[in-house]
């Protein structure tokens, strides 16, 4: 179940972000409302949601009035029963962060954010998860706490990301096209890295996202070379 959950949340690039409106003394007795937007997503490698928020939107005045919410990630886009398809609902708490590596995965994940990434009203938020409901379709429900959804780390992955995303974009493009065309039978392209996590890398070709998973995760950093490798490997036998 814990894997299904990382798959959804890698997988996907977008989520609806649910919050509390501050209670207004005029609407409800102060009652707050329950508050759903769209929001694009990121995820850490110890599967943290990234989120670029502005301080104008109204799910970031929720957020900062209570930092409770939850994320939506839904799985079931094309499919002829949709409540036949994953989809995750993940409680945490959002938290305003600096931390640059975050910002950056973000930006890797989502480029055209960079237009307005820089905007002074514009901060990144980590949420910190604690639950997660996975529904996997029909009969297969399950909560999950935080603790049981943690990914395999792997020791110096993250502070190497940024390097192994460049130089793959770089000088290895021609890989890239491999993975997708014959490991995922998508469409040719101009796919591009976006990430590299202990279980599997991430692509993107325009509005398009998809994901190549790992036969095993990386045991550390230094295992990223030979297993990309490999798939080229693979890729060009297929």
């Amino acid at each position: 179940m814990s894997r299904t959950v990382r798959a959804l949340l890698r997988g996907l690039d977008r989520a609806a972000l649910a919050t509390a409106l501050p209670a207004t003394p005029a609407g409800d007795g102060g009652a707050a409302w329950p508050y759903a937007s769209l929001v694009l997503a990121a995820v850490d490698h110890d599967l943290s949601p990234i989120l670029l928020l502005s301080d104008l939107a109204e799910h970031t005045m929720a957020i900062t009035a209570d930092s409770r919410v939850s994320l939506l990630f839904d799985g079931t886009t094309g499919l002829d029963q949709p409540l036949t398809g994953p989809r995750v609902t993940l409680l945490g708490r959002a938290a305003r962060t600096t931390d640059e590596r975050l910002g950056q995965r973000f930006l890797s994940r989502h480029p055209d954010a960079a237009m307005y990434a820089g905007f002074k009203d514009f901060h990144y938020y980590r949420v910190a998860l604690e639950r997660a409901h996975l529904v996997a379709g029909f009969g297969k429900i399950r909560w999950l706490e935080a603790a049981d959804l943690l990914p395999v780390q792997s020791p110096g992955l993250a502070e190497s990301e940024a390097g192994i995303v460049s130089h793959m974009n770089d000088d290895h493009a021609d890989a890239l096209q491999l993975y997708a065309e014959k490991l995922l039978g998508l469409t040719a392209g101009d796919w591009r890295m976006t990430g590299i996590d202990a279980e599997g890398i991430d692509l993107r070709r325009g509005g398009q996202v998809a994901r190549v998973p790992f036969d095993t995760p990386l045991a550390s950093a230094a295992e990223a070379r030979k297993v990309l490798v490999s798939l080229v490997g693979r890729a060009r036998a297929v």
